[in-house]
């Protein structure tokens, strides 16, 4: 029942948008105004601002930081992999890919409050602060490549790429702001996911998912079920504790990022397919977390 009552706002959010971009004045204007704002400032100053109080302590969590970054490059490795399969739509297939891998933060935080506590919160801090580099190369390569834009370029100048670099040095160098500082980049990154999320319902075209359904329905299932699979036999595997493994497996199961709507629509990919996506992996990670952390309790 936690999981609902975790994953019912984002819904109510991505619901929210769709009806106002569609029944007031509020229409695609404002929304693609929306869009620019939170991929250029609200996204970057979140994303920063998360890893910079991060704590990493990778020497103590090791096993950890690797178990999570062996199951992003696998849900990466097979999100790409599709790409190969015949008939599947290019364009569909580069904007929809990093919905496999790429994960909501937020309710990955709240969740592993829930499961361990202050320590639970610390190792979710850690596993989103080593995988979001990697998931956000992986988000980028795809959509540049099928845009026929330099991935480089692209790579080097993507404003969600640039402030998780800039966090991880700032992290590392023991960078800390001034409280009013601070308090103002809280703020800021704390108004990404509900504008990002109405920004991914005002573009929302559930026709684009029944286009190309065999598609989104392998995208899911990885998330939601490969995904979670891997990350119980990799934590058996390393042999980490219960506590650290539910985590892991917690994080394994989450929906996708509510960031990849806007990241596949400002580098021209197919936005509304992947704001369909978001919604159906958004309802689905309320299953998915639940059965797989039950799962993992009974092995």
């Amino acid at each position: 029942m936690d999981q609902v009552w975790l994953l019912l706002p984002e819904f109510l959010l991505i619901l929210s948008g769709f009806v106002i971009c569609r029944a007031t004045p509020l229409d695609r204007t404002v929304w693609d105004a929306a869009e620019r704002l939170v991929y250029y400032l609200l996204f970057p100053v979140l994303l920063f601002n998360s890893i910079l109080r991060s704590p990493l302590q990778l020497g103590q969590t090791l096993s950890l930081a690797f178990a999570g970054l062996a199951t992003a490059g696998i849900g990466i490795a097979l999100a790409l992999a599709i790409g190969r399969w015949p008939g599947v739509p290019a364009r569909q297939h580069a904007s929809g890919a990093q919905v496999a891998f790429r994960f909501n933060s937020f309710i990955g935080l709240a969740l592993a409050e829930r499961i361990g506590g202050a320590q639970g919160l610390a190792w979710m801090a850690l596993l989103i602060a080593v995988c979001v580099p990697l998931c956000n190369v992986g988000a980028v390569w795809p959509l540049a490549r099928e845009g026929g834009q330099n991935y480089h370029r692209e790579l080097l100048r993507n404003p969600l790429i640039l402030s998780t670099v800039a966090g991880l040095v700032c992290n590392l160098i023991g960078l800390r702001f001034p409280d009013p500082v601070a308090t103002t980049l809280q703020r800021i990154g704390s108004a990404a996911l509900p504008i990002g999320l109405m920004a991914a319902g005002a573009g929302l075209k559930i026709g684009l998912l029944v286009a190309a359904p065999r598609l989104a329905a392998s995208l899911l299932t990885i998330r939601h079920a490969v995904l979670p699979l891997v990350a119980i036999g990799i934590t058996l595997a390393l042999a980490l504790p219960k506590p650290q493994a539910a985590v892991v497996v917690a994080f394994a199961a989450l929906p996708t990022s509510s960031a990849s709507y806007v990241l596949a629509a400002r580098m021209g990919g197919d936005g509304g397919y992947v704001a369909g996506l978001v919604l159906l992996s958004t309802l689905l990670g309320i299953v998915s977390i639940t059965f797989w952390l039950a799962v993992l309790g009974w092995l």
